[in-house]
């Protein structure tokens, strides 16, 4: 055994060459296995979002073609039922029924989408919408919003895309 002049034992400390290098091999192999893990993770959150938001819209929608039809909101004859934009869900409508000039709120704010790549856009503008009669791939926008649908061209973990939603 190697003495120090003092008398004391000689004791290498730190880590070998070898061991760094497995321990490096180690957390690489960890952080190449929970990257992906991670990514797909990442983008169910968002497909749950997704469904979530449009949940919300669509039921919005169809809550104002029900006051709509049931006479609570004015609505002309020659008219769908449906809102002229998705603003109208949050500004909401006079309602027909009340003697002061009450507004009847269909949602308190417009979800955005999570897939929407610029989020400085405001969450109407982020969807596409269908007017009644029509469908997302004419190009002329309607009357009304009938229905809503992701703008993105990306593809679902189940495979379908988003805008199909």
């Amino acid at each position: 055994m190697i003495r120090t002049r003092a008398g004391h034992p000689l004791v290498y400390r730190g880590f070998t060459l070898i061991e760094l290098t497995v321990t490096v091999a180690l957390v690489g192999l960890l952080a190449w296995v929970t990257v992906p893990l991670f990514e797909v993770t990442s983008t169910r959150i968002k497909e749950v979002e997704l469904r979530s938001a449009l949940r919300q819209i669509r039921g919005a929608l169809d809550a104002y073609k029900a006051a709509a039809d049931g006479g609570a909101i004015p609505k002309k004859v020659n008219e769908s039922g449906y809102p002229a934009s998705l603003e109208l869900l949050t500004q909401g409508a006079e309602s027909s029924r009340s003697v002061s000039s009450r507004r009847v709120v269909f949602l308190r704010q417009i979800p955005r989408d999570p897939f929407f790549p610029d989020q400085s856009i405001p969450p109407a503008k982020q969807w596409a919408t269908r007017a009644y009669g029509r469908t997302f791939e004419d190009s002329e926008s309607g009357d009304d919003v009938f229905d809503v649908a992701s703008k993105s061209n990306r593809v679902a973990l189940n495979g379908s895309p988003y805008r199909e939603w």
